[in-house]
């Protein structure tokens, strides 16, 4: 079965790495394409799933370089949004596990400023799933009318959701605040366990998973790093184990796990409504497909997720 086309709106942001320079007064930057939603956009069409990336691009040097890396990706951009402000930077410095500490540039950019008009013309009738989250859903003037695309969507198509924290830029109360009408618009609610923290400090995953079941969301899934994933489907719980890999760093690792479970679950036909139809075996094999494209993305250097060849190659492998 065909998959779907996905429909993914967010921010696109140019991570730049540090590096070493030539002299001790320097700084090097290496610049890659990133931001939660553009990664997971490029990482479902590069699976092979119709990925739709709702975005507003910047005509500047970044801008030039998100379209490049996202067509050459598969990715479908006619409905961007050709924008006048520059573009979000994100400089990026890792530690010795591969972890990324950001800082953001994004006064005023690009990513956040979506008017009604822009998405009043958006035409959802081949699309199966939409996607959000990150910085899209909180960062004003923008983040209400993303919300309000979400509700219009979800009588039609599978609502996902990553909120993605990003406490430099937006407190996480204001992530707190917004979570309950998330979860009400939600199907999937995928988030990290450092999302977690910040979002319920202190509170087991299995009871965060039974509150935002409460609130609406039935399939929440908490992702763990090297501890792999817990999948919740309306309460029923399993526990999915990472994959073995060199990491390289784990910048899109999330992004990468959300759009192989995506992916999953649409080319088996179980995206485009409320998910009636899904099983707790349906899950678990998504969320290890997922974890299989995770690793990937960690075997390499940014946000550079897999092809759609790669992770059946690297099921193959673990079988061998």
């Amino acid at each position: 079965m065909s998959p779907r086309q996905i429909t993914v709106l967010g921010e696109c942001v140019a991570d730049a790495f540090t590096g070493p320079a030539s002299a001790s007064y320097e700084l090097a930057l290496r610049v890659l394409p990133g931001g939660g939603p553009a990664n997971t956009a490029v990482a479902l069409a590069r699976l092979g799933t119709p990925a739709r990336f709702l975005a507003r691009l910047s005509g500047d040097v970044f801008g030039r370089l998100f379209r490049a890396h996202l067509e050459a990706s598969g990715v479908d951009l006619s409905s961007a949004v050709a924008a006048a402000e520059p573009s979000t930077l994100a400089v990026a410095e890792l530690d010795a596990e591969g972890q990324a500490a950001f800082s953001f540039h994004a006064q005023a950019t690009a990513d956040w400023q979506w008017t009604a008009e822009e998405l009043a013309g958006v035409d959802l009738s081949e699309t199966g799933c939409v996607h959000t989250g990150s910085l899209a859903l909180v960062r004003e003037p923008g983040a209400a009318v993303v919300e309000d695309f979400l509700a219009a969507a979800a009588p039609r198509a599978t609502i996902s959701i990553d909120p993605n924290v990003r406490p430099l830029l937006v407190g996480p109360e204001v992530y707190r605040a917004r979570l309950a009408r998330w979860c009400d618009l939600a199907d999937v609610l995928r988030l990290s366990e450092d999302d977690l923290e910040l979002l319920l400090p202190g509170t087991p995953p299995e009871q965060a998973c039974d509150i935002w079941h409460a609130a609406g969301a039935r399939l929440v899934v908490i992702t763990r790093g090297a501890d792999g994933a817990l999948a919740s489907l309306d309460g029923e719980r399993l526990q999915v184990p990472a994959v073995a890999t060199r990491v390289v760093d784990t910048v899109g690792a999330g992004d990468s796990f959300t759009a192989g479970l995506l992916h999953h679950l649409g080319a088996r036909g179980l995206l485009g409504g409320r998910l009636k139809e899904i099983r707790l075996d349906d899950v678990a094999e998504a969320c290890r497909f997922a974890t299989r494209v995770a690793a990937l993305t960690c075997s390499v250097a940014g946000p550079n997720p897999p092809w759609q060849s790669e992770p059946a190659q690297l099921a193959a492998a673990g079988r061998a």
